[in-house]
């Protein structure tokens, strides 16, 4: 071949200027191929070691890249940076819709079964109720689109805050405030069966049908005056719409003629101090009220008024049982010693029962109370008071003499009391509500209308409860039903008769009534008709026509 005709070299058929601007050109194109790769790759299921963390950094980055998929509404819009994600091992993150800004720590969350937080669509605000959520059978919480329905299944547990929240169902529990370091949010539990329940912890919620109450106000004629508080005046009625709910069970109304029909044959008696006669009223109320012919239901020695000393029995004619109080407000005998200079000294007898023992002795169920009484000046001082033989304490504290009138009342009922006969029930404390003083000073609880909400404002668990789980536990062999209704009763101090003990003719006496009020005593209807209540479920549970 002539060599004439053969062909350039590039670096002859080109100067040195266009061999730089055909470099970079390509090296242009082969960029532009590899990034094409890559984002090709980002938008498949294919995974490469090392090739993901640099796909993801793509992702993250704020280059004005094309992707392959479908294009963004302006060509040179730069895609909105994402927060890095930090993964925990083992647990999903929860997330929630929320309509304004707000802590989403751990305390809005609960865990499921399996480990993985439950996601909740929040409400308008921090700590309402949740709603639109559903339990699945796993127990994990799905999502609904029906913003009206407030689910059942979701509630917010006690906190601290006086409003309310409520679900399907009617129930009202204490709603918490945004700032609450212990609010939790968990899905209502399962109802379970009464007789595995602790029926005493719970909740008030409102009676908005015509459940409540068991009987009108103004249709008992055996109510004390002290306790209507609606034959004299009381211009507010919700107190009487309030029924108690159990937070792991629901619990039967009492029955007024099932229960009779249990009592056939049979007696009943309440043995205490006023509080006590209070419960017993109401009882007999209650059971009157189920009944047509109410004539067949009287009190045996024809009394209407039940405040003295005493004993009375009011008798259900067709069922042949009676229903019957006993007052006894020490279980021990108020007795008198006469002092080495002549003296004579009003004593309680902490080592004796009451006389009044032969009255209740053959009973079918027992309900014993004491406690009020003890909060008095002179058993609360304790000074020359308290006797045990010929034995007068010059002082003795009040809740070392509470133990022992309670353990010797304990050893009279198991030397007397037929154990597979008779059911023995121990009412508890029922809370006051004094404020701005004691009981005789001017103590009160008038235009109270509501009950707590905060459960921060609960008392304690009182001291001579904490005497009598002893005494039960270590000290006797009878079986006892307790009833430990302190805290229901704490919630309502809207319950008490307050300044309508009886009706004023006049506004002066109205308003001098403001500095004599009872405020540990309780409107009827009212709260001692849902103790009654507890009192069926609780002889239910404990087999209430099993030994008969």
């Amino acid at each position: 071949m002539d060599s004439s005709k053969k062909l350039l070299f590039p670096d002859q058929f080109f100067s040195a200027r266009r061999r730089n601007i055909l470099s970079r050109f390509g090296l242009g194109i082969a960029a532009s191929l590899v990034i094409v790769t890559l984002l090709s790759l980002a938008n498949s299921s294919f995974n490469v070691p090392f090739v993901s963390p640099l796909l993801q950094g793509l992702r993250n980055s704020n280059l004005n890249i094309p992707s392959s998929g479908p294009s963004s509404s302006s060509s040179n819009q730069v895609e909105e940076k994402k927060p890095e994600v930090v993964p925990v091992p083992d647990v999903k993150a929860s997330s929630f819709e929320s309509g304004q800004t707000r802590d989403t720590g751990s305390k809005n969350t609960s865990l499921s079964g399996e480990g993985e937080v439950s996601s909740f669509e929040s409400g308008p605000r921090s700590g309402d109720t949740v709603i639109n959520s559903t339990l699945s059978e796993d127990g994990k919480v799905s999502g609904r689109n029906d913003e009206n329905t407030l689910e059942a299944n979701a509630t917010i547990s006690v906190g601290n805050s006086s409003s309310l929240v409520s679900d399907l169902g009617g129930r009202f529990v204490p709603a918490n405030s945004s700032n609450e370091k212990n609010a939790t949010v968990e899905a209502d539990r399962s109802r379970g069966s009464y007789e595995d329940c602790d029926i005493y912890d719970g909740n008030w919620v409102r009676a908005d049908d015509e459940t409540m109450p068991y009987y009108p106000p103004g249709s008992c004629p055996y109510i004390d005056r002290d306790f209507n508080c609606h034959a004299n005046k009381r211009p507010d009625d919700g107190y009487v719409k309030w029924k108690w709910q159990p937070n792991g069970c629901d619990i039967p109304r009492l029955n007024g003629t099932d229960f009779l029909e249990k009592l056939r044959g049979k007696k009943l008696v309440f043995v205490g101090d006023s509080i006590n006669r209070n419960m017993w009223e109401s009882l007999v109320c209650i059971l009157r009220h189920s009944l047509k012919d109410k004539k067949r239901v009287y009190e045996i020695s024809g009394r209407r008024e039940f405040k003295k000393r005493g004993f009375y029995a009011f008798r259900f004619e067709d069922y042949n049982c009676t229903v019957d109080f006993v007052g006894s407000p020490f279980f021990g005998r108020e007795s008198s010693f006469r002092g080495v200079n002549g003296t004579t000294l009003e004593t309680l007898r902490l080592d004796m029962m009451d006389k009044t023992t032969s009255m209740y002795r053959d009973a079918d169920i027992l309900v014993f109370n004491t406690g009020h009484w003890w909060t008095h000046d002179k058993t609360k001082l304790g000074e020359n008071y308290y006797q045990e033989g010929n034995v007068v304490y010059p002082r003795l504290k009040v809740l070392e003499a509470y133990k022992r009138a309670l353990t010797t009342w304990a050893k009279w009922v198991d030397k007397n009391i037929d154990r597979n006969q008779t059911h023995v029930v121990f009412r508890g404390y029922s809370e006051t509500h004094f404020r701005g003083g004691p009981w005789n000073s001017g103590g009160q609880c008038h235009n109270e209308t509501e009950p707590i909400y905060n459960t921060h404002y609960l008392k304690k668990y009182p001291s001579k409860m904490r005497a009598l789980d002893y005494i039960l536990r270590d000290k006797m062999k009878t079986p006892v039903i307790y009833m430990n209704i302190s805290r229901l009763t704490d919630f309502r101090k809207d319950g008490h008769p307050s300044i309508y003990r009886t009706v004023y003719k006049t506004e002066k006496e109205k308003r001098e009534a403001v500095s004599h009020q009872d405020c540990s005593h309780w409107c009827l209807p009212g709260v001692p008709d849902t103790w009654n209540q507890l009192l069926y479920v609780s002889l239910l549970k404990a087999g209430l026509a099993s030994k008969w």
